[in-house]
């Protein structure tokens, strides 16, 4: 069994005509094992556009966050339990802050979300804070469902960050591997792809997007769908529905 995916992570029409920088941060990587179990890691960190340095600060979380799973990837042939992604956000936390101090700043300056998602051939994580979301396609169905769904506050758009006081509002969730296509992205297309009365996912917005991939040769990221979804991503028609970032992570399971 392999992974390929597709990522893209787009500035919004309404920062493009502001003159700001990118606001949303991703990684992914697929790691072998030494059991040779082939697993997939993908991370996504949204900037607060009331933060001055959110863009800063996601890429931060998911610099630090890349570079812990990385190692724990290494040192052990499973997914990582709770507190090995505790502390991952911790040592993110710790970097935010001395980030914040060079500049004479608070951490709430670089307030930015989480969308984490892992998976192995047996199990699927999500770990989260704030909003965006992680999908799933049920194994051998074009059926999808909300691993992790978004996490809004108390008042209208509003939510939470990895910088929140005294610890974030992080949610982790395991789930057994019974699916073949998983999906996570940045609030920017939230209201396109997941139905706002029931929250669940659009298998029309969905299965057009991991069609491609279970017909790729690649292994890994495919560059050319990758290109492809950013393109999509950047485009009139949906700059039309939503002016914020967007980033969408997409993977097969074959």
């Amino acid at each position: 069994m392999d992974w390929c995916y597709a990522v893209a992570c787009v500035v919004g029409s309404s920062h493009i005509r502001a003159g700001m920088r990118l606001q949303d941060a991703k990684s992914c990587f697929v790691s072998g094992s030494h059991n040779g179990d082939r697993r997939f890691f993908a991370v996504i960190a949204d900037g607060a556009g009331s933060a001055e340095f959110g863009g800063q600060g996601a890429s931060i979380i998911c610099r630090t966050v890349s570079r812990e799973a990385r190692s724990a990837f290494r040192e052990s042939a499973g997914l990582p339990g709770d507190d090995a992604i505790w502390s991952w956000l911790d040592i993110a936390r710790d970097r935010i802050q001395l980030a914040a101090r060079r500049r004479q700043r608070t951490p709430r300056d670089f307030a930015a979300t989480l969308v984490l998602t892992m998976a192995s051939h047996d199990e699927v994580i999500a770990a989260h804070v704030g909003d965006g979301a992680v999908v799933a396609r049920n194994h051998g169905r074009a059926e999808w469902t909300v691993l992790s769904k978004p996490h809004h506050g108390e008042y209208a758009s509003t939510t939470y960050f990895v910088t929140d006081d005294p610890q974030p509002a992080l949610r982790i969730s395991r789930h057994p591997n019974h699916f073949d296509a998983l999906a996570a992205f940045s609030d920017g297309i939230e209201n396109l792809v997941l139905d706002n009365a029931t929250g669940q996912p659009s298998a029309g917005f969905f299965e057009p997007m991991a069609r491609p991939l279970v017909a790729s040769t690649a292994v890994g990221k495919d560059a050319a769908l990758s290109k492809s979804l950013s393109t999509f991503l950047a485009s009139d028609r949906l700059n039309e529905r939503t002016d914020d970032d967007k980033t969408l992570v997409i993977a097969v399971q074959k």
